[in-house]
């Protein structure tokens, strides 16, 4: 029985590493999806501004609002080269935590299985000493009633 009050223990230990991966990797969700979205709606701009770039090109405009309008899109695409970037670190961290939450609960798996053999291993012995006591008083009552 001590060997399962050992296990229990480490397996209390190791379903706390579980819930903490998994915040975790809840926390790395929640940055990737952030980056994401950022970078969703800086593509969304730039659409609009190319879209507006061609419109102008179109039109009889004035140079400085073409320059203007180049300078905007190149500021779009220097951010969403960095958020492309920051997009890739969130990507890469949350695989990370994944693969820590998985490997969490595959060590958590494992004490579970070992306890339970355990426990089985503890019950057919406590079952096997039952039939030999069994065994044992059937004997001696079977000897004490001959005797007689």
């Amino acid at each position: 029985m001590s060997g399962t009050v050992v296990l229990t223990k480490l397996l209390h230990v190791r379903e706390t590493e579980k819930v903490q991966a998994q915040k975790a990797y809840q926390q790395a969700i929640d940055c990737f999806e952030n980056s994401a979205t950022q970078l969703y709606q800086l593509l969304k701009k730039k659409e609009v501004a190319e879209e507006t770039y061609e419109e102008c090109m179109q039109q009889t405009t004035t140079l400085e609002k073409l320059r203007e309008q180049v300078d905007y899109l190149e500021k779009l695409n220097a951010m969403i080269v960095h958020l492309q970037e920051e997009v890739q670190r969130a990507r890469a961290d949350m695989e990370a935590k994944q693969s820590d939450l998985t490997e969490a609960h595959v060590e958590t798996k494992k004490f579970e299985k070992m306890i339970a053999h355990r426990k089985q291993r503890e019950m057919e012995a406590q079952e096997k000493l039952e039939k030999s006591m069994m065994d044992e008083i059937s004997m001696q009552q079977f000897l004490k009633y001959k005797n007689r």
